[in-house]
């Protein structure tokens, strides 16, 4: 298998690697499926490929690539695009997937705090259920406030490491933002 630049690898070796670590993501909940797509993906030196391409390294139907893109497109993990000048659709990892994943979840727990807040209303704060719940909500507003601390260390974190602003591909060229085409 050839990567862009002449890189030569061995596709049993990089196909071990795509399903070790989607069988990690399975693990920590993220679908097989997306997990296998997403990997193939991220391992993939420019981040991109067309369904096609996904379906020949996974052994996969275009069927099962569709589904899986549109799974994580909701999931702000992939995006898709146009091939210059075909109908052809490419899929692209972005470039800070891992930060926009948990920026996703944080709007999650933000509708659970809502939820929280009105289970104790119902329940009392002085029950040991409201009580139990005012717990949950207080863990949920801490990890809020932590995640949004630690996502601004880990911009200047990865400034440190591979230059650029947040939001640049590492060895892009300054100022220039991964394409996204689902915003």
């Amino acid at each position: 298998m050839a990567e862009p630049g002449g890189t030569v690898r061995d596709p049993e070796a990089v196909s071990r690697f795509v399903e070790h670590f989607a069988a990690q993501l399975v693990e920590a909940g993220l679908p097989r499926m997306p997990a296998r797509v997403f990997v193939a993906l991220l391992a993939s030196d420019d981040g991109v490929l067309t369904s096609a391409e996904l379906s020949e390294r996974l052994r996969i139907s275009p069927a099962a690539v569709s589904g899986a893109v549109r799974y994580m497109a909701r999931q702000h993990m992939v995006s898709r695009e146009r091939e210059p000048g075909s109908r052809r659709e490419r899929y692209r990892v972005h470039g800070e997937q891992w930060y926009e994943a948990l920026t996703n979840r944080e709007a999650v727990i933000r509708r659970w705090e809502g939820a929280l807040r009105e289970g104790i209303a119902s329940l009392g704060r002085d029950t040991p259920a409201g009580r139990r719940l005012a717990e949950t909500l207080a863990f949920f507003e801490f990890m809020e406030k932590e995640l949004e601390a630690m996502m601004e260390r880990w911009h200047g974190h990865r400034r440190n490491l591979f230059g650029g602003e947040a939001g640049e591909e590492p060895g892009a060229a300054p100022g220039q933002r991964p394409v996204r085409h689902d915003e």
